[in-house]
C-alpha cells in the first residue's frame, strides 16, 4: 500500500470510491477530475497495486493557510477496516504542515465522527464543533446539517 498526491488519471476511481460510499455527496465525474488537477497538492490517495483504494481531498483555507480543510474522505469497501483513512489524514497533514483541520461531518454519519475524533486523540488536539450551514440553506428537501468540527492545535 502506497501514499501519495492523486493524478486526473486517479479522478474516475476517486469518483467510483465515493459513490460506493452512499455516505458522501457525490459531485460530478469532471469535478473529481479537476481536483485530481487544481488540488492534487492537499489531497492523497492510498494504490493497492497501483489502483487508488482511497482518497482525502482537501484544501488550505486562504484566510488560513497552517488549517486543512478536508473535503472528502473516502475507503474502498474492498480496503475497509485496515486504519487507510487514519493513515491518509496523517499523511497528508504532515505533507502540507498543517497546524489544525477542519471539516464537515452530517449529525447521522458515524463512521466520519469516529475518524475525526480519532484523529484529534492521535494529534494531542481538541476539537470544537458548530454548525457551519444548517438544513434550510440546501436546496430540496432531506440534507442534514454540516457540522463543522475544528481540530487543533495539531502536535
Amino acid at each position: 500500500m502506497t501514499i501519495d498526491r492523486p493524478t486526473v488519471d486517479d479522478g474516475a476511481a476517486l469518483w467510483r470510491i465515493a459513490r460506493d460510499s452512499r455516505v458522501l455527496d457525490l459531485n460530478s465525474p469532471y469535478s473529481y477530475l479537476l481536483w485530481c488537477r487544481d488540488f492534487a497538492d492537499t489531497s492523497a490517495v492510498a494504490r493497492h497495486e497501483g489502483d487508488p483504494v482511497a482518497f482525502v481531498t482537501g484544501y488550505l483555507r486562504p484566510e488560513r493557510p497552517g488549517t486543512l480543510f478536508v473535503w472528502q474522505i473516502a475507503v474502498d469497501d474492498a480496503h475497509q477496516g485496515r486504519g487507510l483513512a487514519g493513515a491518509l489524514l496523517d499523511a497528508l497533514t504532515v505533507r502540507v504542515a498543517a497546524s489544525s483541520v477542519e471539516t464537515t461531518i452530517t449529525p447521522d454519519n458515524a463512521a466520519s465522527r469516529a475518524l475525526f475524533a480519532s484523529y484529534a486523540a492521535r494529534h494531542g488536539a481538541g476539537v470544537e464543533e458548530t454548525v457551519l450551514f444548517d438544513d434550510e440553506l440546501f436546496p430540496g428537501d432531506g440534507h442534514e446539517p454540516e457540522v463543522l468540527h475544528r481540530i487543533g492545535p495539531l502536535r
